[in-house]
């Protein structure tokens, strides 16, 4: 939208100020609409604002909608919301559900639908019988949800379970609701009917921040009569671009249930022609006159199965298509003439995937957990620059395929020095924890040079997904202090979805969504498959025994010397309160029940970790990868930048998850001059050469420059010891894609054939990958143990490791070329060594490495007593001097929070430490005297006198020192140490005599590395 000088001035400024991201598509149209006058009187109001903006975006349609003239239709334009439905943190109502016949007399969507559709968006969900439902009822019920803002009228449908929603709610009753705020909202939609419907722990607690700004997320639970049931929402701290283009409440992740299809397996009835879920996919999910439809799934792999082991890692993403209304200018009403391809190629150009299994794999980018980069891409220079090939000896280049030649720069490219500063530092799976990082670069500082005269350095490495007028582009880019200003530089090997030029000009959304950075190194630990590997090039088993017994004596020494406690206290602290850090400096001595119970429960999880060969190790690091741009590293050069710079020397590299004895490489690292022109002081990362017939990467497990992450060691013994081998050569596979091609293919078929794709992911996942690698490592562990005497027996070993490998690599790759990959009964394993943990009677005793690590994890003569719970002199002297009343009232207090808790911890892995964090916040404003609609939740922000908190926060600690005592579990004291610590470490300085002072948790972890 083309808006006036003054408007894009004023947008400007308000978005520097508010700390807010630009605005949207969406809130733009509605500023053109309303006039230049409107527009900057919106945009005044807001500056003038002092409450905190949770949508900057919703925030202006909203008010931009109150100065429209009435003739305008407000089902024109959708408002997609980022993050909490509430654009500030007072409560407006969402208009997102809001009811059309209210604003004007343009019949809403439900009601131009077929009447059979119609009666399907009334019942939630359509199963009630024609005589138990009265229309006019229904009508009128429909028209009360939608009137409500959408989270809350989603709470009701999850409350109501299964059940037909007049059986559990009135119209009248959802409108006497529809005022109060979240919290009081839930708390009587509970009583009034959820408690009698749901389990405890399926509640959505009133305790849970609402406001806070956080993201929303929608569940949807398939059944196998058609039905579904609905969950949520969840809150979230990190969120996907699908979600922050279109809004929350457009998005439904949608699970189609294992009980119900039980003959999935029989060749009598695939899940494939399962009616039920075929019904779904083609008709589509109905949430009040919300229709969702089938848009995308991705299988989220190892990290998505560890976050939730029972459940698949395949998740379903359903949209309401008329969300995209706005971004084709058009009112919703003439939306539905578009497909749900047209609302994909907002995205990208996806139809031109070269097969059903690439388009799915491609598409899925956009359910990466990202953070959106503040530039408008529209003002970026996009530029095309080409790979860099691999040359033969005569200078020619080295195909892989016939038409694929092999390069050296593969998903890597360039960023300017001005946009790298715009990117958040620290950057993880798409989470930037410091949110200062992002505040500080948007327009606090004018010029480029003042960042850096404050040592405010860009990073090295972007890992990223840009989506860009079709394209969709996918690896890092590397910062270039030679570039012009506004320039990003993408290689082809970069672009996963070309531009249609048939599109050229039609809408898309253009964005750079950043994965993650290249942050400093922690301390690395080695892993089974690499410990296989380095001692079957030769390192000694002593070398790996001494490691492991200097780690297990280090893991011990923190339940009894403080420094060892604080620096692991400090580098495992998960929710970044730094309850056990806090403990230790305010000097508490270390067997303090709580306290030492953190203490053993470190100690266990890091022997766990032992067992597992994770021996931490020194002069090692894990640097992200990429391609040398000076052209100055030859084959067998390297060169690595640490915090201090680049360093010199002999190193080894290597990268998960290889398997092959060729994936460690021995090479040089060298100081590369040239290189400081382009990257400056920043920091971390490793350079590979751009030069010989295959790159480096390549060799190393079959590596690129897209995020991948290389383990490089300098440790002196590892390089004396260590004899590499050649690197693995992929071979021709001889399997053919099952997947078919997309071009040709009618909308209706493509849209089968993706669902179908999806079934096959979700309820017949392929498993070999992980059982080439069990079966490996079951080799490997046998040929570590052969002496020359069993040259037969080794060879054949031998023989079934490399076929394990060939078969790993092509699993590795093979979702997104539609290739089966199938482990043969010949390669599998008897029994498997008693370190794999595979149960008795399919296991025998190892003698390899691996098998005398875990030995000596296990044996290891240092016993962990049982904590015995006692208070601290000091305290239980005080506590005698309370009130009774004020024990009594804290004690009812702990009895209720054990109750809230529990049920806080089932709410799904994703969200358990968001929800554990709302639960102390409640208590904690309540100990400190601060209303619920504050912020603030800490000492240093209470009203109330310093003796008052004082009473009250030695009743919590008696409270939950008591109950802990009474179960004997001093986990049970975590409640005092949560919500009343800052007051209970005030106190304890008070009792010493002490000053404590002011420590960043950032420079003690620095100290503590």
């Amino acid at each position: 939208m083309v808006l006036s000088a003054a408007v894009e001035n004023l947008l400007e400024i308000t978005a520097r100020e508010k700390s807010q991201p630009p605005a949207n598509a969406v809130a733009r149209k509605f500023l053109a609409e309303i006039g230049e006058e409107q527009s900057i009187d919106v945009l005044s109001t807001i500056l003038s604002m002092r409450t905190t903006i949770i949508n900057f975006s919703a925030l202006i349609v909203h008010l931009a909608k109150q100065k429209k003239p009435k003739k305008m239709n407000d089902n024109d334009c959708l408002s997609p919301t980022k993050g909490s439905p509430n654009p500030v943190t007072t409560t407006h109502r969402s208009d997102a559900f809001a009811s059309p016949s209210s604003t004007n007399n343009t019949p809403p969507i439900g009601d131009a639908l077929p009447p059979n559709k119609r009666r399907r968006t009334l019942n939630f969900p359509a199963t009630a019988s024609k005589e138990k439902a009265d229309m006019g009822m229904m009508d009128s019920l429909t028209d009360a949800l939608t009137e409500l803002e959408f989270r809350k009228a989603f709470l009701i449908l999850n409350y109501k379970g299964r059940k037909q929603l007049e059986d559990v709610i009135t119209a009248e009753k959802i409108r006497s609701l529809s005022r109060l705020d979240m919290n009081s909202f839930e708390f009587h939609i509970w009583n009034d009917f959820g408690r009698g419907i749901c389990k405890e722990n399926e509640r959505r607690k009133q305790y849970l921040d609402w406001e806070s700004g956080r993201y929303l997320t929608y569940h949807c639970h398939v059944y196998g009569d058609a039905s579904y049931s609905f969950k949520g929402p969840f809150l979230n701290k990190t969120t996907t671009l699908l979600q922050k283009e279109i809004g929350d409440e457009n998005v439904l992740i949608v699970k189609f249930l294992e009980d119900q299809t039980e003959s999935i397996e029989s060749g009598s009835r695939s899940v494939m022609s399962c009616p039920a879920f075929n019904k779904i996919s083609q008709e589509g999910i109905f949430v009040g006159r919300k229709h969702f439809q089938f848009f995308v799934f991705k299988d989220g792999g190892k990290a998505e199965k560890k976050k939730n082991p029972a459940s698949s890692p395949v998740k379903c993403y359903f949209v309401n298509k008329e969300a995209f209304a706005s971004f084709f200018d058009e009112g919703s009403r003439f939306f539905q003439r578009k497909t749900i391809q047209d609302a994909r190629s907002m995205f990208m150009h996806i139809h031109k995937a070269s097969s059903v299994a690439n388009y799915m794999a491609r598409f899925s980018l956009i359910l990466s957990k990202t953070v959106t980069l503040d530039v408008n891409l529209d003002d970026v220079h996009v530029q095309d620059i080409d790979d860099v090939l691999c040359l033969d000896e005569k200078g020619e280049p080295v195909y892989m395929d016939v038409d694929k030649p092999h390069i050296h720069t593969d998903g890597t490219g360039f960023i300017s020095e001005d946009l790298a500063l715009k990117c958040p530092l620290n950057c993880f799976m798409g989470f930037a924890p410091d949110e200062n990082n992002i505040k500080r670069l948007v327009g606090e500082l004018p010029e480029t040079s003042q960042l850096i005269s404050r040592n405010l350095e860009p990073p090295l490495l972007i890992q990223f997904r840009m989506f860009h007028k079709g394209r969709a582009i996918k690896g890092t880019v590397l910062l270039n202090r030679k570039l012009p200003p506004k320039t990003i530089q993408v290689r082809p090997s970069m672009i996963k979805i070309k531009a249609d030029p048939e599109l050229a000009g039609a809408p898309t959304l253009n964005r750079f969504e950043i994965v993650g950075t290249s942050n400093k190194p922690k301390r690395p630990r080695l892993s089974k498959n690499l410990i296989s590997l380095l001692h079957y090039g030769g390192v000694p088993k002593e070398f790996f025994l001494e490691r492991l017994d200097d780690a297990l004596k280090d893991v011990h020494s923190i339940l009894y010397k403080k420094r060892g406690a604080l620096k692991v206290a400090i580098n495992r602290d998960a929710d970044e309160d730094f309850t056990v850090a806090r403990m230790i400096l305010s000097g508490l001595p270390l067997d303090e029940p709580f306290l030492q119970h953190r203490l053993s429960e470190i100690v266990k999880e890091e022997r766990k970790n032992l067992k597992a060969g994770k021996i931490p190790i020194s002069n090692s690091f894990y640097v992200m990868g990429t391609a040398d741009p000076t052209d100055t590293l030859n084959c067998g050069e390297v060169c690595v930048i640490l915090e201090h710079g680049q360093i010199s020397g002999p190193v080894l590299v290597y990268r998960n998850p290889g398997i092959h004895p060729g994936d460690i490489h021995v090479v040089n690292a060298r100081y590369v001059k040239a290189l400081e022109e382009i990257v400056g002081n920043s920091k971390y990362g490793i350079f590979f050469p751009s030069k010989g017939p295959r790159s480096m990467a390549d060799e190393i497990a079959g590596g690129d420059y897209d995020g991948d992450m290389y383990w490089v060691s300098r440790d002196p013994e590892l390089l004396a010891k260590f004899k590499p081998s050649s690197p693995w050569k992929s071979c021709p596979s001889s399997l053919s894609s099952s997947s078919r091609k997309v071009d040709g293919l009618s909308d209706e078929v493509l849209e089968r054939e993706l669902f179908r794709l999806y079934l096959r992911s979700r309820f017949q996942p392929s498993k070999a990958m992980g059982v080439a690698a069990d079966c490996w490592l079951v080799y490997m562990d046998r040929l570590l143990t052969l002496g020359d005497e069993c040259s037969v027996e080794k060879e054949c070993v031998k023989q079934k490791i490399w076929k394990l490998i060939d078969r790993y690599y092509d699993a590795l790759d093979a979702p997104k070329k539609g290739i089966k990959i199938e482990v043969p009964p010949h390669l599998m394993p008897g029994k498997f060594p008693h370190h794999m943990e595979r149960g008795e009677n399919c296991t025998y005793h190892s003698n390899s490495i691996l098998g005398e690590i875990y030995d000596q994890v296990d044996n290891y003569n240092h016993h962990l007593d049982k904590v015995k719970v006692w208070m601290l002199p000091y305290f239980k002297e005080q506590i005698e001097q309370i009130p009774a009343a004020c024990r009594q009232a804290w004690r009812a207090l702990y009895e209720e929070y054990r109750s809230v808790m529990s049920a806080a911890m089932n709410v799904g892995q994703e969200s358990k430490n968001e929800s554990a964090t709302a639960v102390y916040r409640f208590y904690k404003k309540i100990l400190y005297g601060i209303g619920p609609e504050d912020e603030a939740d800490e000492l240093e922000k209470s009203r109330k006198s310093w003796n008052d908190i004082r009473v009250d926060a030695l009743a919590v600690y008696s409270a939950a020192y008591e109950y802990a005592a009474y179960v004997n579990d001093p986990q049970k004291c975590n409640f005092a140490w949560k919500v009343a610590g800052s007051a209970l470490f005030k106190m304890i300085m008070e009792e010493q005599g002490e000053k404590p002072i002011c420590c960043a948790p950032s420079v003690l972890r620095e100290v503590f590395r």
